[in-house]
């Protein structure tokens, strides 16, 4: 455990926020199993889902894929009915990608039972402990930035 009697250094934050996501991200990540895809799937699903609609070279830079792979990933997901290819209006050479009220259902309810597990996992803490975690999610949200959005599709459906 860390003590607070000195400031801790940068990098000893670092370490310890890098060490608790990863242990938060492995214990709700089991509720992913429900939503029946993997988590690539999943993971690019939640760029349409939450980022918005973009065409599919913009998702595979967020993603941090090549093409080839997310071209694979996509058909799958068209397949599963959960994102559909549209024409870009601004460029008729290209499609602009987008998740379909079925994939944007199947990540919202992913969400819910990741939230769920957690707070299951948060019940009983002292009211100060909770507090101390509500203000470190605050800060971590502001401090982190924004998800890079890409070459997004201009008008949303």
């Amino acid at each position: 455990m860390l003590t607070i009697s000195s400031p801790p250094s940068t990098v000893e934050v670092a370490d310890r926020l890098h060490s608790a996501a990863i242990r938060l991200l492995r214990r709700v990540r089991v509720e992913d199993a429900a939503a029946g895809v993997t988590p690539a799937q999943l993971s690019a699903l939640s760029v349409l889902v939450f980022g918005g609609p973009r065409t599919v070279s913009a998702l595979a830079e967020a993603e941090q894929v090549a093409l080839p792979t997310i071209s694979r990933l996509v058909g799958t997901l068209e397949r599963a009915r959960l994102v559909e290819r549209r024409p870009n209006r601004e460029d008729g050479r290209s499609v602009i990608l987008h998740a379909t009220a079925g994939g944007e259902r199947l990540l919202r309810e992913g969400r819910r039972r990741r939230v769920a597990r957690l707070a299951a996992e948060l019940e009983g803490l002292p009211d100060d402990d909770l507090r101390a975690l509500a203000r470190a999610g605050e800060l971590l949200l502001r401090q982190a930035p924004k998800p890079a959005r890409g070459r997004r599709a201009r008008r949303a459906p």
